[in-house]
């Protein structure tokens, strides 16, 4: 990671273990960060704790938690009455995908880097251990870098962009790990797609799955409280 003191960057945090490791990692490399959560009205919506946890813990200059009402679209199991899987991780794009969201999300997170005069975006977009979504693509992250200096007044200055996917080629084990050495509290952080009323991971969504095998792999110990214990 390049060293980035002195710099504002902007960090997409949803409250997961990804999120978490690319905060601790801009913290790491010095920068001064502004945090971006986004309450899309989300099933998991105790994550969102989980983020203001994080944003305390890794010293956000400043968390904004800014509302945006997916539910009205619709189209996933996580904005919308449709089943949560809880058969295992599969090949296919899974009904968990919320339609654009990390193209969404960018877009605010390039709105708020203009607003606070900063060119770095941390996301912490995966595509090895991750359940198909096609935004989590090297390639996409690739081409909304480039779309970023073709859509803003500083691109049309010159400014580059830059959207720093720092886990994007690690396995969950990789990231389980790195949050270890970064020394931050695992247990911070919320990844279960379906949460219990009593505020358990339920153990068997997608999330869930690789969040468990990822500490597994790792040899770590996992802090999560699961309500089964696949």
């Amino acid at each position: 990671m390049q060293d980035l003191s002195g710099k504002t960057v902007i960090v997409l945090l949803s409250g997961g273990l990804d999120s978490m490791v690319c905060a601790g990692l801009a913290r790491e490399a010095g920068a001064r960060i502004v945090a971006l959560t986004v309450d899309y009205n989300q099933r998991h919506r105790v994550e969102l704790d989980s983020a203001a946890r994080i944003a305390t813990a890794v010293g956000a200059a400043e968390h904004i938690v800014l509302p945006l009402d997916l539910r009205r679209f619709g189209g996933s199991a996580l904005t919308a009455d449709i089943d949560v899987p809880k058969d295992g991780v599969g090949e296919d794009i899974p009904v968990t995908y919320v339609p654009a969201r990390n193209l969404i999300f960018l877009s605010l997170t390039l709105g708020l880097a203009e607003a606070r005069r900063s060119q770095d975006i941390f996301i912490g977009v995966n595509a090895l251990d991750y359940s198909g979504y096609p935004d989590c693509r090297p390639e996409f992250i690739a081409g909304f870098q480039h779309l970023a200096q073709l859509a803003t007044r500083d691109g049309d200055k010159g400014v580059d962009f830059a959207i720093h996917a720092p886990l994007q080629h690690m396995t969950k084990a990789d990231i389980a790990a790195e949050a270890a050495r970064l020394g931050m509290d695992a247990g911070m952080s919320w990844s279960c797609y379906d949460p219990t009323p009593e505020g358990l991971h339920c153990g068997l969504c997608d999330s869930c799955r690789l969040r468990r095998k990822g500490f597994a792999d790792a040899g770590l110990a996992d802090p999560t409280r699961y309500a089964v214990e696949a």
